[in-house]
Formats: C-alpha cells, structure tokens, sequence
C-alpha cells in the first residue's frame, strides 16, 4: 500500500512522454496514425509513407477496425497527424468515431482523407463536415473523353490525366509540376456555404460524374469544372485537411507510372503523382506556409517603453515581427499586405506595415481625436498561409484641463470679440456715469 503513491507520480510523470503535440521547431519525432483497411496498403503505397518517414515523421500503421486504436489518452493526444486509407471502412474500432475525428481536427491537428469508388457512409459524412460531398451514386467514378491518360486507358477513360493545378507557390511549393497528376475515383463538389476549402486538382470542363458500366439514363449531377478531385481546407484554427476521391493516385503504380495525354504527342516517362503528393503533404503537415508572430511592440514616438494609456493625437509607433517556417528552421516572411488597425466597435486608424525584408513590419500614426479603449488589431489571411489573429488594448484618454493650448490661432475672432466687448463696456459705463 505504501508504493501505490510512488506508482501513481511515476505513472503520471510519464503522460507528456507518451503525447506530441504540433510544434514546426521539432519536425522530427511527430507521429501519425494511419487507418487502412488492409495492411497490404503499406506495401502498396510504400513511395507515399517512405517520403513522409524521410522527412522525420513517425508513421504508425493500423486497421481501421483495430478495437485498440485510440487517439488520445488521459486526455492528450497521441498523434499530430490522422491519415485515412480507409475508403470502405463502416465502423471505426476502438475509441474513434465521426465525432472523435471531428474533435481531433477541431483540436489543430492535421487530417488526410482518401476516398474511392464504394465509399463507405462514413467517409462520406467525414468529408461532408470538412466541405466536400462526394457523389451520391455509390458507383460513380470521374470520366473524361478528351483528358483521359493513353498509357492507362482501360476503354472507359476512367484513369484522367490533369494538370488543372491551383496556382499557389506555398501550397505546391515552387518547381513546377511539369507532367500531368493520374486520378481514378470519385469526385466531389465543394460545400459553397463553406469559404475555407478549395480546390487544389480540378477537373476538365469535358468531366463527368457517372457509373462507367451503366448507360447514363438521366442528366450527370456532377459536371465539368464544378468536380474537384482534390481539396484541402484550412479551418479557422489553422489545422489542415486534404480530401482526395482516389486511393489508387497515393499508389506506388501511379507514381511510377508513364502518363500522356490523350490529344497529346507529349509522353513523360513518370507521372506528376509523386511531386504532386509530396508537395501538398508538406503544406498539410505546416512544413510550409506556417507564420508565427512575436515581439508586438507599441509605443509613443521618441520613446522605448510602453505607455499604459495613450493621449488623444499622440504620435505612436507600432511594430510587429512575422516569420515563416522553411521546414527546417524560421526565415523572415516578406510581404506587403500586412495591416494594423487601431479598433473601437470600427477601425478608426488603418495602415499597412512596412517591412524591412527582416522580419520587422512597423508604421506610425497619430492617434484619433477620439477617447475611449481602443485594440491594435492584425488579422492576416492569404491563401496557403496561416491565420494571424493579434490583439492588443490600450485606453486612449482626452487632454488634462492643463494640457489644453491656451491661446488658439483659429479662436483670435473671438479673443478680438470678448475684449472689443469689455472695451465698449467699459468706454459705455463712463461715458453714463461722467456726462451731464
């Protein structure tokens, strides 16, 4: 009985060691949980993994319908990352469901989603909560006639080479993806309500949404560019989601796969799936595109330290220090669209920083002829990149009865007026008094 105490700290002192929480400074060490329905995925996908593990992560495979997975204990999470390579799964096993996979993300952890043709409903829902509904024909797949891959056509052009790629250097990285991205699944159309997913692979204007061993009897209900084929979502924590309609493009297959177009003499010898996959898994994972801000300063023209209150017309300077992180250490970000409000129910002041192309954005201004609590406000989005949310109050408070100028140029009319007025006064009061 004397030991259980001893036990119980020894117990508890372990609990950080067991949990890895998302930090850009140490890379190396993160864990993932991979779900599959089959372990033979980790032999078929075997490129996709190595180039995650390559870059320090540590990978830890499981069945879906393991009755031991979990993703937290004692209230940490295990994992930084949830990859599902798990299209056909109905019931996850263990601890994980709908709701713990939502809550993982809502928690700023990242998340890989990888449907296919048969899809279960829980997929589906999944994805539905992150923006993107996939078809509701169970046996629908993406067809294109005219952008179909020669190498891999099967008579139902089925297998799309697309080269429809999101034109965004921090969220591809900036060698350009030279050969045409192999897809064959199911697409998907992205929720409108939901602002904060977008499309990343898009398909042709000749695309359709069908079973491909059926005759189409009614109208597709996807078509053309309205079909995306990969999405990803930044949610307002800045955790990340990429939702992808195929299993087999993440395939060893794919990625070693020759691709040429149809209508094309163009034939490369390695399909763009390795790149494609590599780069954008480097953006889900904030290996690129994650901002951090420190040393937010303040502070009255000509001097260093900050006031508690600030005076009404007071020249201020405002500073605030932003960085990137390169995947390997943080670099100074450099732009020109970073702005500052100075906040009272609307902003009263707003000035775009200029930086020193060191990381240092700063700007000036006189504070407003107007009193009350005011917040120095920086709300950064631009896409790819991380939200940056700062925050910072400051009461502004009206001149002292002493701090007031005593004698205003604009007002001399009237100083002219008052003492003409006691002059005539007093001219008035002895002339009535002294005249006969």
């Amino acid at each position: 009985m004397a030991r259980s105490p001893l036990i119980l700290v020894a117990l508890i002192s372990l609990i950080p060691l067991l949990c890895h929480s998302f930090s850009p400074e140490t890379p190396t060490g993160r864990r993932i949980l991979v779900l599959v329905d089959d372990l033979a995925v980790k032999s078929s996908q075997s490129l996709y993994f190595k180039s995650l593990s390559s870059r320090g992560y540590e990978l830890d495979f499981k069945l879906a319908d393991d009755p031991k997975i979990a993703l937290q204990r004692y209230g940490q999470y295990l994992y930084d990352g949830l990859v599902l390579f798990c299209p056909t799964v109905e019931r996850f096993g263990g601890s994980i469901d709908q709701a713990a996979i939502l809550d993982f993300v809502d928690s700023g952890h990242d998340l890989i989603i990888a449907a296919d043709v048969q899809s279960s409903d829980l997929i589906r829902e999944i994805a539905t909560e992150c923006g993107a509904d996939f078809d509701e024909d169970p046996a629908a797949m993406v067809i294109d006639h005219i952008n179909y891959a020669v190498s891999e056509n099967e008579g139902d052009h089925t297998v799309i080479a697309s080269d429809n790629l999101i034109k965004s250097d921090v969220i591809l990285g900036s060698s350009k993806i030279e050969a045409p991205v192999l897809f064959q699944g199911i697409g998907h159309s992205l929720n409108p309500a939901n602002s904060l997913v977008f499309k990343v692979l898009s398909a042709s204007p000749a695309t359709y949404s069908a079973n491909p061993k059926s005759k189409l009897s009614s109208p597709p209900a996807l078509t053309g560019s309205a079909i995306s084929l990969v999405s990803v979502m930044q949610a307002r924590n800045n955790a990340r989601i990429l939702i992808s309609g195929s299993l087999s493009m993440f395939s060893n297959r794919f990625f070693r796969s020759g691709v040429q177009k149809a209508q094309s003499s163009t034939k490369h010898e390695k399909s763009g799936n390795e790149q494609f996959l590599t780069e954008i898994s480097k953006w889900v994972f904030h290996e690129r595109g994650h901002l951090k801000a420190v040393n937010v300063k303040h502070h009255k023209v000509g001097e260093e330290d900050e006031p508690a209150v600030y005076r009404i017309k007071d020249d201020l300077e405002y500073s605030v220090e932003i960085y990137e992180w390169s995947g390997s250490s943080w670099e100074p970000y450099v732009a020109d669209d970073v702005q500052v409000q100075f906040y009272m129910m609307s902003p009263y002041v707003l000035k775009t920083l200029t930086s020193d192309k060191k990381g240092v954005y700063s700007t000036s201004f006189k504070v407003p002829d107007v009193y009350g609590v005011f917040q120095f406000k920086v709300e950064y989005e631009k896409l790819g990149y991380t939200t940056l949310s700062l925050s910072k109050q400051i009461p502004v408070r009206p001149f002292k009865h002493n701090e007031y100028e005593r004698f205003i140029p604009a007002a001399y009319p009237y100083y002219g007026a008052a003492f003409s007025m006691m002059v005539g006064f007093f001219l008035f009061s002895f002339v009535h008094l002294y005249s006969k």
